[in-house]
């Protein structure tokens, strides 16, 4: 099994910056893609950012030059650097396991996290 917790959401205006961690338990996250998601009240889940195995990248166009994921395999864990953060970024941010040497890819992978929460105030 796969126990995925998020960390690092909170409060912050505007234009202010966030580092969303995902830290995994009972597997390796190394030779997996990983991703993150957010959901805002009334809204579907949508995918924000993924990274494979290799490090290659992917972006939703609303945080393409503002959010940054990367990992750090040694400490289990998967980053989202979250900067000049908007109202429309406010959600409870995921991240989920992707696919066994998998490709960075905007579909949900099979394990999941609780969520943390990001709001950002005008």
């Amino acid at each position: 099994q796969v126990h995925l917790v998020e960390s690092g959401g909170g409060l912050v205006q505007a234009g202010g910056s966030l580092r969303l961690s995902c830290t995994a338990s009972g597997r390796a996250l190394n030779e997996y893609s990983m991703g993150w998601f957010r959901q805002a009240p009334g809204k579907e889940r949508e995918f924000v950012a993924s990274i494979s195995w290799s490090d290659d990248t992917l972006y939703a166009d609303f945080v393409k030059g503002r959010f940054t994921i990367s990992r750090h395999n040694a400490q289990n864990t998967v980053f989202l650097q979250m900067n000049s953060l908007k109202p429309e970024d406010t959600a409870v941010y995921y991240c989920t396991r992707g696919e066994y040497y998998g490709t960075p890819s905007p579909s949900g992978g099979d394990y999941w996290g609780q969520g943390t929460q990001v709001t950002v105030s005008s």
